[in-house]
């Protein structure tokens, strides 16, 4: 049996058909645009699946279920409770879909997807248990607890991005509080920090990097121009990791897991952040003459979204 996967975005939408073990058969992708009823979205992501199926030489009962991996959250019964980026509210989901193809639908929020991808066809398979976070625009993060994505009794849980890290004084978030892990753990930390910098250094690296525009800098710059030792960016650089460091290290002190998985346009940095942070971890961990999570890049980059969501099905 085959399975299908959806990672819906705001900006795309990519589909795959994976068999068991999350290799991917055949994919296939759509435009999101967001801005149309969404009925028009879930024909789209039908006629995906189709393409998809098609390239795999797979026919429709050949498919054991369909997965939906959403910036948003679901409800047990297939309802999208809210999704900001699509502008959907108590959207039926799970029955539009099976409008058009009779399988199970099961769908969750796209960093639980990511997570369980890397679970059970990434960098932290045979773990019994991990944490993946993802460092991009925010910061989000999936469970997986003796083999089982965690999504908590009100299928909620993992919204690492909104723990607090810094109550005093704490840089503003979306959700409406101060302080969250995201605000400076994600991608958007960095260009914030980045652009603070270059208003007190105006002729520094970075400046030139992005062309005198603060407004063009991105998180790629600031990392970038600290592996070639900046002092500007370094500095940057070295203050994203201290917090990044906080963060992980509280996740070790709360679930001890074996694994923590970074993922996200951040983790593109690959062993240069996982060894700013790996360095740092000692003096936080409190139990200090015992092993802790092994820190490691997520594997499976864009794919994850629509392998993960596949695999949903074999969650339950």
């Amino acid at each position: 049996m085959y399975y299908i996967g959806v990672d819906l975005g705001g900006t795309h939408m990519a589909v795959g058909v994976v068999d068991a073990g999350g290799t991917i058969i055949a994919k296939a992708e759509t435009p999101t645009l967001p801005q149309r009823p969404y009925q028009e979205l879930v024909a789209d992501m039908v006629k995906c699946m189709y393409t998809a199926m098609e390239k795999a030489n797979v026919k429709e009962d050949e498919i054991a279920s369909v997965g939906i991996g959403i910036p948003g959250v679901a409800d047990r019964n297939g309802v999208v409770v809210f999704c900001t980026n699509l502008g959907w509210h108590d959207i039926p989901l799970r029955e539009e879909i099976q409008k058009h193809i009779n399988k199970p639908v099961f769908i969750d929020n796209d960093a639980n997807v990511a997570g369980w991808a890397e679970y059970a066809a990434g960098v932290s398979r045979n773990t019994d248990t991990s944490v993946f976070l993802t460092l991009g625009t925010g910061v989000g993060a999936g469970i997986i607890i003796n083999g089982k994505l965690w999504a908590g009794r009100h299928n909620v849980a993992a919204e690492y991005g909104h723990i607090i890290i810094n109550a005093d004084n704490g840089e503003k978030c979306t959700c409406g509080k101060t302080g969250c892990t995201e605000r400076y753990c994600s991608a958007t930390a960095i260009i914030r920090m980045g652009r603070e910098a270059c208003e007190k250094n105006p002729d520094c690296l970075l400046m030139q990097r992005c062309g005198g525009d603060v407004n063009k800098l991105n998180a790629k710059h600031v990392i970038d121009a600290a592996k070639e030792g900046d002092a500007i960016a370094t500095g940057v650089f070295n203050r994203y990791a201290e917090y990044l460091t906080i963060a992980v290290n509280n996740v070790i002190s709360f679930l001890d897991p074996d694994m923590i998985v970074l993922g996200g346009g951040v983790s593109h940095a690959g062993e240069f952040l996982l060894n700013a942070v790996r360095e740092r971890l000692p003096k936080y961990h409190m139990f200090k003459t015992l092993p802790y999570a092994e820190l490691r890049q997520a594997k499976l980059g864009n794919d994850a979204g629509f392998i993960g969501a596949a695999l949903l099905g074999i969650n339950q």
